[in-house]
């Protein structure tokens, strides 16, 4: 039998961020469901809300809201209950909540998290770093990153490293190549060094991708391929990622498998390992 198909609207007064991640959420533990998302960011206007009205008509669905303005907050509602759909307004708990516990009244005002405040210039100037340190670049550098990541050719470094420029994270991430010295400032750190590791045969078959796409462009994909036979040979790979495992046990640095993580797994992975050194090298030892 086919999965029904459900119209699930998300209708908010800012970017949608927040709504898109509590759909990707949900949705993703319905497996096999056959769901349609409709987003519809930056409704601000009632002529706004008005288009996304006849969207909501037209594709009829429940609807997920993050408005906060009471005037569209009760013309979507009504509107709802005139075409029998549900509606939520995802926030109210969580404002609710805070209210009761802090005593004070909600002071609504749409985008309000996205002010250009510290952490936002502080974001961008994270994200900077990690596009002038990428993939070892700009080894000065390194002195001033939060996190250090290392790990073999095509480990997820650079995406980790950009994911968490994303939460103002500082990421520099340098590749581990056998026969190549450790870069110098990797002697003393100044900060959380961790490795990323993949499984070989995940690995191989992405570099053996990579190889595909670079030979596209320059000479036929079999030849180039034949010209990087270290690059996906399969004890090749095994002999470099077991040398790259002990590079890290020798020097202490904690290590994150991504074979089965997504991006956002690894990032917190490496969150808490940041966590877990500033612990040990910034606090304060107790006296005995």
């Amino acid at each position: 039998m086919d999965a029904k198909r459900l119209n699930l609207h998300l209708v908010s007064d800012a970017t949608g961020d927040t709504l898109n991640a509590v759909a990707r959420a949900v949705t993703a533990q319905f497996e096999g469901a056959d769901i349609h998302l409709h987003r519809w960011s930056l409704i601000r206007s009632r002529l706004q809300l008005h288009r996304v009205l006849e969207g909501i008509e037209a594709e009829r669905g429940p609807v997920l809201s993050s408005l906060v303005d009471e005037a569209l907050r009760a013309e979507l509602a009504q509107a709802c209950e005139r075409l029998g759909l549900r509606l939520m307004h995802v926030l109210d708990p969580v404002f609710q909540l805070l209210a009761d516990e802090l005593g004070a009244p909600i002071r609504p005002v749409p985008g309000r998290q996205y002010v250009l405040d510290a952490d936002y210039f502080r974001r961008i100037d994270a994200m900077h770093y990690v596009l002038s340190h990428d993939d070892g670049q700009a080894m000065r550098g390194l002195a001033e990153a939060d996190v250090i990541l290392v790990g073999v050719s095509r480990s997820s470094k650079t995406p980790t490293s950009f994911y968490l420029a994303n939460r103002g994270i500082k990421a520099a991430n340098v590749p581990l190549v056998p026969g190549l010295a450790v870069p110098e400032v990797l002697n003393e750190p100044r900060c959380p060094v961790v490795g990323l590791f993949i499984d070989a045969a995940p690995l191989i078959e992405i570099r053996r991708h990579r190889l595909r796409l670079l030979g596209a462009a320059t000479t036929p994909g079999a030849a180039f391929e034949r010209d990087h036979e270290d690059y996906i040979d399969e004890e090749a790979v095994e002999a470099e990622l077991l040398w790259a495992r002990r590079l890290c046990s020798a020097r202490g640095w904690p290590t994150v498998n991504v074979t089965r993580r997504s991006i956002e797994e690894t990032a917190a992975a490496v969150l808490k390992m940041m966590e877990a050194w500033h612990d040990r090298h910034l606090t304060p030892a107790r006296p005995a």
